[in-house]
């Protein structure tokens, strides 16, 4: 069905941005954004046949200069955590802007989901296809080295979005990137995901200490509400007291993967009201799975829907947070010229 292209407003500093449209031929759609990189809307079927927007969003790019709670933001340079707003690379101390507490999250403020980037129509025989590019200069976010950063989303006729991420440096530097979407598959704006399930092919987490920086040990799920290797109600175990989620005020937290670098199957979400279904695969070593606990009714967004706690859920594929500082945690070092790539599918479909 191809790629339309429509506007999608002007921000402050007068960029006319554009809302990128991939369509399959099984009516589902897509809408990305050259500011940001962001995802905008995907529209899925449900059993029977009924379009919906999944995913949280604003109606135009006034919203995402801000967008706060990160709604299908392209995280970058580095997703995440990293305690101190610190981390030495090569003998130098780099300093970060201390955006959460003392600590420096998902790169400042000053994010990649926050500038406009280059986009290209791709003719890809996976289906429709937009890549959209930026250029990282050294120094950029308190980060070393020019980064040329592409992203493409590819929307296959099998109903799945696929996001790849590839990047190069002329210096050593952290490269850890994320797709930030908050889904609910009943429709974005119809309230919290509490009954939709999840499954996360996972036996481990990574603890955390009370400002969400990783302590370094990876903690067994096993008994535990960390535990999803049966599909379960995300509000099952949300609010319980074990020590992991009250910290949380519920799920946020980075589970440890079985991808070995290859892209596999991860984690899975269905909502038995809509017969919605959605796979996650990827070839990354973490994801950190969120549960939209700082939403607060204060965002309104598509179709004037008021966000309000959990109403969506995220599962953020990356390298671990603070995997800077933590030599058992993969690394997120990328060598000059050597050439950062990564995948992750989000897979649609209908619940039998």
């Amino acid at each position: 069905m191809g790629v339309r292209i429509e506007d999608f407003g002007t921000t402050r500093d007068g960029f006319q941005a554009k809302l990128f449209i991939l369509e399959n031929g099984n009516g589902t759609i897509v809408k990305v954004s050259d500011f940001g990189a962001v995802i905008v809307s995907i529209m899925t079927k449900d059993r029977h046949g009924e379009l919906a927007d999944i995913v949280l969003g604003y109606p135009n790019v006034t919203g995402y200069e801000s967008n706060a709670p990160g709604f299908g933001a392209c995280i970058g340079r580095c997703a995440n955590r990293i305690g101190n707003a610190e981390f030495k690379l090569n003998d130098i101390t780099y300093l970060l802007e201390k955006n959460s507490g003392k600590n420096n999250l998902h790169s400042g403020k000053n994010g990649y989901q926050r500038r406009p980037w280059e986009a290209e129509q791709e003719d890809s025989p996976l289906g429709a296809s937009v890549s959209f590019s930026l250029r990282s200069p050294d120094g950029d976010q308190g980060f070393p080295g020019n980064l040329d950063i592409t992203v493409t989303y590819t929307l296959t006729e099998e109903d799945s979005l696929i996001l790849s991420y590839k990047a190069v440096s002329d210096a050593d530097t952290i490269v850890n990137m994320t797709n930030h979407s908050y889904f609910n598959l009943s429709g974005h704006g119809s309230g919290d995901v509490l009954e939709q399930k999840v499954w996360i092919d996972s036996d481990f987490y990574t603890e955390a200490d009370e400002e969400s920086i990783p302590t370094g040990r990876i903690l067994p799920v096993a008994g535990t509400p960390m535990d999803f290797n049966q599909l379960k109600a995300i509000g099952r175990d949300i609010d319980s007291d074990y020590r992991a989620v009250v910290l949380g005020k519920g799920f946020d937290h980075n589970w440890v993967l079985k991808t070995e670098d290859e892209v596999k199957l991860v984690a899975r979400m269905e909502d038995e009201r809509s017969g919605r279904g959605l796979e996650v695969y990827t070839d990354l070593p973490g994801m950190q799975f969120y549960t939209g606990n700082f939403l607060r009714g204060t965002e309104t967004g598509k179709d004037g829907a008021v966000y309000e706690r959990r109403a969506g859920a995220c599962f953020e594929t990356q390298y671990f947070p603070d995997s800077v500082h933590h030599e058992n945690f993969p690394s997120p070092v990328l060598q000059a010229y050597k050439e950062y790539s990564n995948q992750t599918i989000f897979h649609f479909y209908v619940v039998e």
